[in-house]
């Protein structure tokens, strides 16, 4: 004689415990969103504080320095030394997206006292300074890149 079916010792979940385990994933995926959101947050504001109040540097300068060394090893004749975020620009990078005379004087914080330093050091070295809005976010312009050049005159 056969004995009846003895149920398993692992029954099914309930679909509403599995319910309950999606929503705690859920939490705990939006608990980690918010801790990245929060130090984002946080690395912006700090940014954005360092732009408006610090002085470059010598760190900076280094940088600055290795980078256009890089690209000249490399035969070019200019280097992205500096980016910065255009909202940063009196006129949100529209003068400068246009080319228009006088873009200078949309700068401010760190890209205006980097502009003198270019105007006090560099200019008179033979380099230019060209600036231009690098990436258009949602078709609007995102950040200003200063690149500074030394390409030799045109005859």
């Amino acid at each position: 004689m056969t004995s009846p079916e003895t149920p398993t010792s692992n029954p099914m979940t309930s679909a509403e415990d599995l319910r309950k385990r999606a929503l705690e994933l859920q939490l705990l995926e939006m608990e980690r969103n918010e801790k990245i959101k929060s130090r984002e947050a946080k690395k912006h504001a700090e940014f954005v504080e360092d732009f408006f109040r610090k002085q470059i540097g010598e760190a900076e300068r280094a940088v600055i320095k290795r980078l256009v060394m890089k690209a000249a090893a490399d035969g070019k004749y200019e280097a992205l030394i500096y980016s910065f975020p255009s909202t940063f620009c009196t006129d949100s990078g529209r003068a400068i997206n246009n080319n228009l005379p006088g873009w200078q004087k949309t700068l401010q914080g760190r890209a205006k006292e980097l502009l003198e330093l270019f105007e006090e050091v560099a200019k008179p070295q033979g380099y230019g300074l060209k600036a231009m809005i690098i990436n258009f976010p949602d078709g609007m312009p995102g950040d200003v890149g200063f690149f500074l050049t030394w390409e030799p005159p045109v005859e």
